[in-house]
């Protein structure tokens, strides 16, 4: 596929064209995005909330993927305060359910116990 002349792509992590594919999985794959709209699918979560559903992680890189996230336009802060999904994001979790119910099925028959989570026993 030629590129249209003058047309500008940004390029993102992993990938020179900027494709909006590879810049949503590019957003996605940072560290507590998909956490964080996971825990938001809900009901809005006040910033104290949120991290405490997210393991306490560090409010530095909580804030800065809730600022990339509102930036996306899958996030917003309400009126009291709290972090809800807009629109967009409520479409985009919905997208990842069935990825979610697959990842349910396949943990229960996943023969490696390594694969299948932290809530299984580990044996050393």
């Amino acid at each position: 596929m030629a590129k249209q002349a003058g047309s500008k792509t940004r390029s993102v992590r992993g990938s020179r064209t900027g494709r909006p594919i590879m810049a949503l999985l590019d957003l996605l794959g940072r560290r507590w995005a998909l956490r964080i709209l996971w825990e938001l699918r809900g009901e809005p979560l006040t910033s104290r909330a949120l991290r405490t559903a997210c393991d306490e992680a560090s409010p530095t890189v909580l804030q800065a993927r809730l600022t990339e996230l509102r930036e996306a336009g899958f996030v917003e802060l309400g009126d009291g305060g709290g972090y809800g999904l807009t629109a967009l994001g409520r479409e985009l979790c919905e997208m990842v359910m069935p990825l979610h119910r697959f990842a349910e099925r396949w943990k229960s028959s996943s023969p490696s116990p390594r694969l299948r989570g932290r809530d299984e026993p580990r044996s050393r």
